[in-house]
């Protein structure tokens, strides 16, 4: 390779950013050595074809000469409000590695001169713990809590954890060893914390590269939780055209439009000198184009000289040329059933079959409901009904709630004290017998009726933790619509199986710690 001067370096790491916090570090170090830069991500939903945004970057830092190390955030998963449950943090740990390797090998990135770390090698050691600590005694809440607003998952009473996230994040460039950190304009909070605390530890400030936002194909934020909104890598052809066919892609709006950001930030920076982005078109609607320019394809565009559909049409060939590679990897068994195995509720058959996933499957999916344990701490009988009894449970709020339930006949009344169940919290308060029930205890019973008793939850856990479903991941309702029957619908599929394990649509109900929920009644319905 021909020798790359510092400005023309410079010139390709910074093609296309948003920002760039440390500029005048940049062109200090370029002069002396190449940059050393590491991008992270965090092993949680499914990568999908936004991820060619940093791929594409990491192609231009090593055009450019840079040393990069790609940070599989294995911990920064868990610590995200559980995102990832710990029983499927290694599963999708790997899975990442794997489908983010077969990106790179689709655009041509050579993979011997790249360094994968995944955080646990070297998060849980001693010196980065200690690291931890130190930084805890220096960093406020405030700070904290404002760094990760944009990137941990936000709720009315938010984990310990994820007030550690942008702590861990920052510390990640003094472990990595880097001149610089990448990633999206929505973490620059993360970035300038990291700016201002790493020094109070000793450690040098680093430079921050930032990525704009490639809209999703609806508009907005493109989200690995929201299906409409992305193109999964191992989506088949098929499913590529019926997203893309959906897509929003006004006539003349250049503004909110994912799929001319997808041409902008990832095809035309893999395209090869003279190359262009090419359109067909029939005779009668003005022949093929070619538009060897950005800037030109985006004025085409605004002047409706291009119509959106043979923009969709254009973009659907590029994409299903990236992925072709991609899907031909994952034909291997073995992958085939990481695939499965990391993400439960996605594809169940390789990639000719899907597993329902349509808009109302995803609208109407298990991270709408909010279930916490819970701890009573106080049980009596209901003063007007024999049937009933009325608690107060600890759901790692600062008051417990009155829940009013209906084991009168069916659980001993001392058995209930201190005892843990599993409380649904998003549910419409209502009044029972005078009383009002801001929650409900969820239990299982046989067919008859006759027994009926709470889910188990492990001993070990502790008020106000999280229960899950295994494979899906989102923010619950604040409060369920009653009239939309949210809950309606999806107790439908909760239930438990056959050994006597809480599933909804056979996807495990899991603690924080990755526990499975079970009961004593197998084959029974959970409500």
């Amino acid at each position: 390779m021909a020798q790359i001067s510092p400005e023309v370096k410079k010139s390709i790491i910074t093609r296309n950013l948003q920002e760039v916090l440390g500029d005048d570090k940049m062109t200090s170090i370029l002069k002396e050595r190449d940059l050393r830069i590491y991008w992270g991500t965090a092993t949680t939903g499914k990568p999908h074809v936004a991820y060619f945004v940093p791929m594409s970057k990491i192609a231009d830092f090593l055009k450019a000469g840079c040393e990069v190390t790609i940070l599989f955030a294995d911990l920064h998963a868990y610590l995200d409000n559980m995102k990832a449950p710990w029983s499927l943090l290694e599963l999708r740990t790997k899975y990442y590695e794997a489908v983010i390797k077969a990106m790179l090998t689709s655009i041509g990135v050579p993979l011997d001169k790249l360094k994968f770390v995944q955080g646990t090698q070297y998060q849980l050691s001693k010196e980065y713990t200690l690291d931890v600590y130190k930084l805890s005694s220096v960093v406020t809440q405030h700070d904290a809590k404002k760094a990760g607003a944009e990137v941990v998952k936000q709720v009315e009473y938010p984990l310990l954890s994820g007030l550690l996230y942008p702590g861990l994040q920052a510390l990640d460039e003094e472990y990595l060893k880097c001149d610089a950190q990448f990633g999206g304009v929505d973490q620059r909070k993360i970035f300038t914390f990291a700016e201002k605390y790493l020094p109070a530890l000793g450690y040098e400030k680093r430079i921050h590269l930032m990525n704009p936002m490639v809209p999703g194909l609806a508009g907005g934020k493109m989200s690995s939780s929201e299906e409409d909104s992305k193109i999964d890598l191992l989506d088949t052809p098929a499913a590529v055209k019926k997203k893309l066919k959906r897509a929003f892609c006004e006539p003349g709006n250049i503004q909110d439009n994912g799929l001319l950001s997808f041409v902008k930030h990832v095809l035309f920076s893999l395209f090869k000198e003279g190359e262009g982005f090419q359109i067909s078109r029939k005779p009668e609607n003005g022949g093929d184009l070619c538009f060897n320019t950005y800037d030109d394809l985006e004025k085409a565009f605004a002047e409706q000289s291009l119509h959106p559909g043979d923009l969709k049409s254009a973009v659907e060939f590029y994409i299903n040329k990236l992925l072709e590679p991609i899907r031909k990897e994952f034909e291997n068994p073995e992958l085939k059933k990481l695939s499965e195995a990391a993400y439960p509720s996605g594809k169940t058959n390789g990639l000719a079959k899907q597993k329902s996933n349509t808009p109302a499957d995803v609208e109407d999916g298990p991270h709408r409901l909010d279930i916490r344990v819970g701890k009573v701490v106080e049980a009596k009988k209901h003063p007007d009904a024999d049937t009933l009894y009325a608690l107060q449970i600890d759901v790692g709020e600062p008051v417990p709630r009155s829940v009013v339930s209906g084991l009168a006949n069916f659980v001993p009344l001392e058995s209930m004290q201190d005892r843990l169940v599993a409380v649904l919290c998003n549910l419409k308060p209502s009044k029972m017998r005078g009383i009002e029930s801001k929650g409900m205890v969820l239990c299982t019973s046989n067919t008859e009726h006759t027994e009926v008793e709470p889910i188990l939850v492990p001993e070990d856990c502790s008020a106000g933790e999280k229960i899950t479903v295994e494979g899906y991941s989102g923010n619950p309702d604040e409060q369920l619509n009653p009239k939309k029957k949210i809950w309606e619908k999806l107790q439908a599929d909760l239930k438990t199986n056959s050994d006597g394990e809480a599933v909804w649509k056979d996807n495990f109900l899991l603690t924080p710690n990755g526990q499975k929920i079970l009961s004593r009644l197998a084959n029974c319905s959970i409500k």
